[in-house]
């Protein structure tokens, strides 16, 4: 049985192993490598996650795991942007288990935090222009296109990121 919980010290590898292996397999086909080995060092390294399992406040809630038989199959974190505007920053499963519905339980996890919390009523996602897995899946949850932005980290401009919002 596949169980969601507030991250703690002892999914730090689990996180760093579905959020690296799930960036790669999300973005092999559009990304540079270099590009996505730049943000998984960046982003996924086990001190950078340490740190952000053991802190959280508005800005940043801390990350969700899906855990099932003590392994990590799925994690996602989010954070407030605005006074009731939250924003989903990261959403990744293992990508052998993607299709069973644990990015929906992340999600819905996520979300439950930013209204009962921090009293969101919209909530936003950015999404990479071309990313079939993910642009699907949102809209799927009622996420509504809203604009077009250069990606993160993104000096050349090349990647362009997809602005949806929700009310929650």
């Amino acid at each position: 049985m596949i169980h969601i919980q507030k991250a703690d010290r002892s999914h730090v590898k689990g996180i760093k192993k579905v959020c690296s292996e799930g960036y790669w397999a999300t973005y092999k086909e559009i990304y540079a490598k270099e590009y996505i080995e730049r943000v998984i060092e960046e982003f996924y390294n086990e001190e950078r996650i340490l740190q952000e399992v053991t802190t959280s406040d508005r800005y940043w809630g801390g990350y969700y795991v899906a855990v099932e038989k003590g392994e990590v199959l799925g994690a996602g974190g989010g954070g407030m942007i605005r006074e009731a505007e939250g924003e989903l920053f990261v959403l990744y499963l293992d990508p052998s288990r993607r299709n069973e519905g644990i990015g929906t339980l992340l999600l819905e996890a996520i979300t439950q935090q930013q209204k009962e919390e921090f009293h969101a009523g919209k909530q936003w996602v950015s999404v990479q222009k071309g990313n079939e897995k993910g642009i699907p899946f949102y809209e799927a949850r009622g996420f509504l296109y809203e604009s077009e932005q250069p990606v993160y980290g993104n000096e050349e401009g090349e990647y362009r990121s997809l602005r949806y919002s929700r009310t929650i």
